[in-house]
């Protein structure tokens, strides 16, 4: 099987300066039809597009993508082409799990050890993948992405022909027995099936800490809220990569979820006033930084 990469383009995603203390700052996707969708190339992409923040603030139809079956299962027939429009990567936390995915539903996205990254390939199949329902897009489909690098999103083509979405390469996956936001009744199950983490690691393990205080590992993603609570019944927008990056809307952020430490700055290019914050931070008044974003340092 071959892997669709999902490359994202133009500014929002340019490398940035290796060098730290002289981060090249860069401008970012923006929600809420604030830029372009990048085009998923490749064999197999089938006009797929990645487009940066929630599926709620870029004004998707109620009853379409992850809305299509809010409360799990498995679907089929025109709720399962409905389902397969869009799907939403958003890096938050789930249980005991954090960071874990979340789709746009809120239910835990899971990682299957049996399967393989490098070639992307999945193993589960048949009375399986009926537990296990695999994350899948249909051609010209819709992925978003909220505190999720957007160059870690891809695609493998299953043996039934359809398109999985996979993180770092591993296909992705919901579990049938998860129908509210927050459980996780499907970690550890036969010692092989985990959350997935923003990065493709297992949710949970030794390699995924953030305890709030220097284990915390750095953030490459987070999407900002507009409103607090992490709220997506407002605008949102999302910014990634490394180094110094610009927000897209300047002053309006008032909740976040990223995946582990990062600096938040008042003023462009990462000057004037900044607070460091390890995690998810449901209100930005809490540190004084309400309506204050203007760019992200990650690293």
């Amino acid at each position: 099987m071959s892997v669709v990469v999902l490359m994202a383009v133009g500014a929002a995603l340019a490398a940035c300066d290796s060098t730290p203390s002289t981060p090249a700052p860069q401008s970012s996707a923006v929600g809420q039809g604030g830029t372009t969708p990048a085009t998923v190339p490749g064999e197999g992409a089938a006009g797929l597009s990645l487009l940066t923040g929630t599926a709620r603030g870029n004004n998707s139809p109620a009853n379409t993508g992850d809305w299509a079956v809010p409360n799990g299962g498995v679907p089929k027939g025109a709720v399962a082409r409905a389902a397969a429009k869009w799907v939403q990567l958003t890096a938050s936390r789930a249980g005991d799990l954090d960071p874990v995915v979340v789709n746009g539903a809120r239910l835990t996205l899971y990682r299957f050890d049996n399967d393989s990254n490098r070639p992307s390939k999945s193993n589960c199949n048949g009375d399986c993948a009926a537990t296990w329902p695999p994350v899948t897009i249909a051609p010209g489909g819709t992925i978003f992405v909220a505190g999720v690098e957007q160059s870690a999103i891809g695609t493998v083509r299953r043996d039934d022909g359809r398109l999985q979405v996979t993180i770092n390469g591993w296909p992705v996956y919901r579990f049938a027995r998860d129908t509210q936001p927050g459980e996780t009744l499907g970690q550890g199950v036969g010692g092989t099936w985990f959350g997935i983490t923003p990065n493709g690691q297992k949710a949970g393990g030794a390699d995924t800490p953030r305890d709030g205080g220097s284990n915390v590992p750095p953030a490459t993603g987070v999407t900002l809220f507009d409103d607090a609570n992490f709220s997506d019944l407002g605008p949102s927008q999302g910014v990634a990569g490394s180094g110094c990056r610009n927000v897209g809307r300047v002053g309006v952020a008032s909740s976040l979820i990223t995946s582990g430490s990062l600096k938040l700055w008042s003023g462009p290019d990462c000057t004037g006033r900044s607070v460091v914050v390890n995690g998810d931070v449901a209100d930005l008044a809490s540190i004084n930084f309400d309506d204050t974003v203007a760019s992200v340092l990650f690293g």
